[in-house]
């Protein structure tokens, strides 16, 4: 059975960085791009050049150093945006301009004051200047989670005849129910006329706590392409998270499908983010969160302990995580103990075990976690050091 690629369109740079307080410098902007060609993405979505003089410098200076990616710079669907995107992206080895225009009807009455037919009219004529430029046009359709699939599949069709390479379908406003947005992907690829000339694109947003899940399901039903950030940063609950759909895919779907990432990379380039973007990452955070891999629970630890695969269902290795956490509180149990003892250097006997384990428990009472100098300095005064 052959794979299907899923193509994966990082827009930390972009997306990531409408997060308030998450400025980048042009520095930082090139030092991330770089790690993100290398750790495998197909398209990085450098900036929206228009919209400052330091955006356009900076996506102009990634063009220049990505090797491999495509770079891809944001406008909206007026021809100074698009030039201006162009003029950018000038250097780039494999440039991409991503062009679009609201298409609920929420935005047609409310934003632009305008109708259907003249949003056709503005779409196309978009997607037409912006092949002037370049061979590879994205089309975002804004607020798709909320336009009548109907409508939609017209003004996509439209897009591909004036040459749109990708239909970018965002559920804006993390609207959609996986399956609604998954029928929606259905619909469009059974209703686009042109549609194998085009790749569907998913762009989720996480008011609801959707996004990973509408991503995989817009998988399911026919996008290969997914647009995320590392960390899932973006506006407001943010964006699809990078490190979870890549994750997702090659544990859960990898008959089917596969990606360029490099996973191993994939903690340190969360790392790297959050530190530059001064934006932690909440321990919990599926992945990438410092209790991803960490145990605490008794009966956990013991089962980690006999086998990782009793409570870990990814190899914290294959994500760059040199080895799973046994973290001591007073939910340990004895296994837990002996085997964080054995760690430092104290191989106990049972005996020793049962009297080290009442001194642990009354310990671990009063401390929120013993850490590995609160165990030694305790073992160390019961016991000599049994290699």
């Amino acid at each position: 059975m052959s794979k299907d690629k899923i193509f994966i369109f990082d827009t930390t740079l972009r997306d990531g960085e409408q997060v308030p307080g998450c400025k980048l410098n042009q520095d930082q902007k090139i030092v991330i791009a770089r790690q993100l060609d290398a750790l495998g993405v197909d398209v990085i979505e450098a900036g929206f050049p228009i919209s400052s003089p330091g955006d356009f410098k900076a996506v102009e200076a990634i063009a220049r150093v990505v090797k491999n990616a495509t770079v891809c710079g944001l406008s909206r669907s007026v021809e100074k945006d698009i030039k201006c995107a162009a003029d950018a992206l000038r250097h780039a080895k494999r440039p991409r301009i991503h062009t679009g225009i609201g298409t609920s009807d929420m935005h047609i009455k409310y934003k632009f004051n305008s109708t259907r037919e003249k949003i056709i009219e503005r779409a196309v004529a978009a997607v037409k200047y912006a092949k002037t430029f370049v061979e590879d046009v994205e089309f975002y359709a804004e607020d798709a989670g909320r336009t009548d699939n109907v409508f939609l599949a017209q003004i996509c069709s439209a897009v591909v005849k004036a040459g749109a390479t990708v239909l970018n379908i965002p559920d804006t406003t993390g609207y959609c129910l996986p399956s609604e947005y998954g029928e929606k992907i259905a619909f469009l690829r059974d209703n686009v006329v042109g549609i194998d000339k085009a790749i569907l694109s998913t762009h989720c947003h996480n008011d609801l706590g959707l996004a990973t899940a509408n991503a995989i399901s817009g998988v399911i039903h026919g996008a290969r392409q997914i647009e995320c950030t590392i960390n899932g940063i973006g506006e407001r609950a943010g964006n699809t998270a990078l490190e979870e759909v890549v994750m997702i895919l090659q544990h859960r779907m990898g008959q089917a499908y596969f990606t360029d990432i490099e996973s191993k990379q994939l903690n340190r380039m969360s790392r790297a983010v959050s530190d530059m973007m001064c934006m932690p990452v909440q321990p919990n955070k599926a992945i990438v969160g410092d209790n991803a891999f960490a145990h605490s629970s008794g009966i956990h630890q013991d089962g980690v302990i006999k086998n990782r695969e009793n409570y870990e269902i990814i190899d914290p290795i294959s994500v760059g995580v040199d080895h799973s956490s046994i973290i001591l509180t007073a939910r340990s149990g004895r296994a837990a103990l002996a085997f964080r003892a054995k760690e430092i250097g104290f191989n106990l006997f049972k005996d020793e075990l049962d009297v080290a384990y009442n001194a642990f428990i009354d310990l671990a009472d009063r401390k929120k976690e013993v850490n590995e100098r609160d165990l030694k300095k305790m073992l160390s005064s019961m016991f000599k050091v049994h290699a």
